[in-house]
């Protein structure tokens, strides 16, 4: 990965920032240099026609030689042969390069963001990060397989030029020079101003896809609650600061170039009146005054075509930096040097011992305080607390999504730290409360956690999770494409896609964040089956919301305020008569009441 810049660097906003991209095109070096030797050539073959024109002029105009202008004109001919030539090698070469060193980028970009963990999303918008992953990377491509060898094409064209103004008239020469300071200075002016302007323009419409992608996110629920007119209003507030935004940069480019043509262009101006008068006097000949004038057009147009492309490459500037800036960001999870083997055969013994924990976006306030408890091979345990009280937390830190600030936390013994996250996430399973069903087919997303699984593999974890009969009826069965975050599937279907995915991956531990409490009772029936085949013989956390998850399990964690107050089977805890027997008594009670009516109210039709 490249080194970070200091913040010197950053702060001077130079494009020295682009040769930050040198790691990524240096594997090309190949396609590179071909492409050099074609802008060289095309450069060059440029310059040479400044010479043709003064034989051209002075031999064959002025002395009226009929041969050479023949000849001239077929060297100039093949000349232009040759520039095509040249020109269709740097401009395929430097595509290629640019097309495929965005494509690593791109894929280094997202290896990295995979290994980010859920603290860093915490602080970060998602849309912000997609708008570094495709915006940002857009605009490189643009420079790179663009705007990079057009500006060293007419910085070659300006040196080369320059050099043979020299040749050509001294005199001359030194008046355009003098031009030359006043060219390079709106040039490093306006060229800061554009890259600030660059960067908050990218930062504007980052901001407008983090709105829109929020917004059809949650559609079903922008229109429940008819907002569509304040998210018009809002999302039209965004696009105009964006417009507004680009609008600056825009008008400072504009300027640049502007300001560039009329001193360069001036310039020549100035120096084809003098020239002229040369001419008349006879201080020097049509052709080296025409050859002069070619020259200089040439110099001029690279200048303003530099000053133009400085734009792109400042541009370029601020999207190398969001994306040098993401590529900075360490892991907060990563694995040890020589990570501890987990032991074989996996048995699925849990311990949290004296474990403190806080959210990086809540660090004054603790979500597991001093919480100790142990889970042995195969046992059921259901955590119960009230809402806030770190039932989930006690999830995240399993996964190893978050290391705690004091205690340990082990599984079969290893404390997570000194473990491959790999490999310890390979021994849990998760069925979440919301299940995750991926645009994809049901092939797809059950092989999630076992992607080498055969079909046979897969169709007999649909059975066991009760899937089976509603995938088959689908028009393409498991091939269908299931539709965005599986829209095409009820609650219940979802549900038993994920219990799938978990019974598939066949994990030695399991960790339930209980899967029915929002489905009717039909689906919770058949949901709870597949269930209690999936905790068959494995270790299982479940975070319970209902009554027959409390009676099913072997032990009974209730947390309160991140930590634990009460340990106990269920009728135990009721007589002790401490929070959880009110937990009982608002929570399972109320919704066993709630579900037997509910019940009761189907039988009577």
């Amino acid at each position: 990965m490249p080194a970070p810049l200091s913040n010197e660097a950053r702060a001077r906003g130079s494009v020295k920032l682009l040769a930050e991209l040198w790691p990524f095109v240096r594997p090309y070096r190949l396609q590179l240099t071909g492409a050099l030797i074609g802008l060289l050539i095309a450069a060059g073959t440029v310059l040479a026609l400044g010479v043709g024109l003064r034989r051209l002029v002075d031999e064959g105009f002025s002395g009226g030689n009929v041969a050479l202008l023949n000849q001239a004109v077929l060297v100039l001919f093949g000349v232009v042969i040759l520039l095509a030539l040249a020109t269709y090698t740097r401009f395929y070469l430097v595509s290629w390069i640019g097309e495929r060193v965005v494509a690593d980028i791109r894929r280094r970009i997202f290896d990295h963001i995979l290994t980010l963990s859920p603290a860093y999303y915490e602080l970060t918008r998602t849309g912000e990060v997609l708008s570094r992953l495709t915006t940002d990377t857009t605009l490189l491509q643009t420079v790179v397989g663009s705007s990079v060898s057009i500006a060293i094409r007419n910085f070659l064209l300006l040196i080369g030029g320059t050099v043979l103004l020299v040749i050509t008239s001294p005199k001359l020469t030194a008046l355009v020079l003098l031009v030359v300071p006043l060219v390079l200075l709106p040039i490093l002016t306006y060229g800061r101003r554009v890259r600030r302007l660059s960067r908050s323009s990218q930062d504007r419409v980052a901001d407008l896809g983090v709105y829109a992608g929020e917004a059809l996110d949650a559609i079903r629920t922008v229109q429940a609650f008819v907002h569509e007119a304040e998210d018009r209003r809002t999302f039209g507030r965004h696009v105009e600061a964006a417009f507004q935004a680009a609008r600056q940069r825009v008008a400072a480019r504009a300027m640049l170039t502007a300001v560039v043509i009329v001193l360069v262009f001036g310039a020549v101006s100035i120096v084809l009146w003098l020239g002229g008068h040369d001419v008349l006097s006879g201080r020097i000949s049509a052709g080296e005054l025409s050859a002069f004038v070619f020259y200089a057009i040439v110099v001029a147009g690279a200048a303003g075509a530099f000053s133009e492309v400085i734009g792109d490459l400042q541009r370029a500037a601020g999207a190398t930096e969001r994306l040098l800036d993401l590529l900075a960001v360490a892991p907060d999870i990563t694995a040890p040097a020589v990570p501890t083997a987990l032991p074989q055969p996996a048995r699925g013994a849990v311990a949290f011992e004296d474990v403190v924990f806080h959210y990086p976006s809540r660090p004054e306030r603790s979500a597991l305080q001093g919480l100790s408890f142990a889970i042995a091979p195969g046992e059921k345990v259901a955590i119960v607390g009230p809402s806030g009280a770190g039932k989930t937390t006690i999830f995240q830190l399993l996964l190893r999504f978050y290391d705690p600030q004091a205690g340990a936390i082990r599984l079969d013994g290893v404390a997570l730290p000194e473990a491959d996250p790999a490999s310890l996430r390979a021994r849990i399973g998760l069925v979440p409360q919301e299940p995750v069903v991926f645009s994809a087919s049901a092939w797809e997303n059950i092989r999630y956690g076992r992607p080498e699984a055969s079909d046979a593999e897969v169709r007999a974890a649909a059975e066991a999770a009760g899937a089976l009969e509603f995938l088959d009826q689908l028009p393409d069965g498991f091939g269908t494409y299931l539709g965005e975050k599986g829209v095409r599937l009820s609650g219940g279907q979802r549900q038993r896609l994920a219990i799938a995915r978990a019974i598939l991956k066949d994990p030695p531990l399991l960790l339930l964040d209980e899967a029915t409490s929002s489905l009717d009772a039909e689906s919770e029936r058949v949901v709870q089956q597949a269930l209690d085949r999936l905790m068959t013989g494995r270790s299982t956390l479940v975070i319970a919301h209902r009554l027959a998850t409390v009676l099913k399990a072997d032990r009974l964690l209730v947390i309160d305020q991140g930590r634990l107050v009460e340990s106990g089977r269920h009728g135990e805890l009721v007589a002790a008569g401490g929070l959880y027997a009110r937990l009982a008594a608002l929570q399972f009670d109320q919704a066993a009441a709630l579900g037997e009516a509910a019940e009761a109210r189907v039988s009577r039709g």
